[in-house]
């Protein structure tokens, strides 16, 4: 398993639509939390101003726009994210998509997007895929692997299958994680979920956790204990 400091273990997703409260939520976490998810929501509300406060901080983002467009405005788009101080930023596509991203990242690492955590096997037939989950997210990091991306974003429940094959460089970031699972948590649009020490045991780098922490009444000790579950999921030794 890479060296990665604790607090940048979990990605805090700063899914709010009001800059200035996702601002509030980067200096309250200041220290406890070092890596921060920018999705489209807050993006389209606050822009690059957000990104470098986040960076101006000492902070790592991940910018989650999922990038899925002919591969020249993919390759654009990269462009733009390359020189801002971005870690990860992440994309969705085929073949020319993904080699366009890749081919304009410079040290900004490129995630591919396998299948939404949102989306379960009903979902799946609703498509017309005839393939399950897990089949497309093998198919799809695979691809990913094989051409160049730095690592992948699928849920918890993949990450196992997906070490195995992909060794121990490939990066594998995995939203849907709640600190334990109970009737209460499952009741949202994440349906493939886990805790963070199972992701983490599973072979997860990171740990994307946005509402477990935002909706707490105690955010700080709600980090602790998923700190704590992460540090019993990581090898001893």
């Amino acid at each position: 398993m890479k060296n990665i400091a604790l607090n940048e273990r979990i990605i805090f997703a700063l899914d709010f639509s009001d800059p200035s409260i996702a601002r509030e939520w980067v200096e309250k976490l200041d220290g406890h939390i070092k890596f921060f998810k920018v999705g489209l929501q807050l993006f389209l509300a606050g822009g690059w101003p957000v990104v470098d406060h986040i960076v101006g901080r000492g902070n790592k983002v991940m910018v989650d726009l999922k990038f899925f467009d002919i591969p020249e405005t993919v390759h654009l788009a990269v462009q733009q994210l390359k020189d801002r101080g971005v870690t990860f930023a992440t994309i969705h596509g085929n073949d020319p998509i993904i080699r366009a991203a890749v081919k304009e990242k410079g040290d900004l690492k490129i995630l591919a997007v396998t299948v939404l955590t949102s989306f379960d096997e009903s979902d799946m037939v609703e498509m017309g895929f005839t393939k399950t989950v897990n089949d497309l997210v093998m198919i799809r990091a695979r691809k990913a692997l094989a051409l160049g991306c730095d690592g992948i974003v699928s849920s918890p429940l993949e990450a196992n299958s997906i070490r195995a094959e992909a060794g121990k460089n490939f990066l594998i970031v995995t939203p849907g994680i709640r600190p334990g699972i109970n009737k209460d948590i499952e009741k949202d649009d994440q349906k493939r979920i886990a805790t963070a020490k199972q992701a983490i045991l599973n072979g997860a780098d990171h740990v994307v956790i946005g509402r477990p922490i935002s909706t707490s009444p105690n955010p700080l000790l709600t980090i602790q204990t998923l700190q704590d579950e992460i540090a019993a999921g990581l090898p001893k030794g």
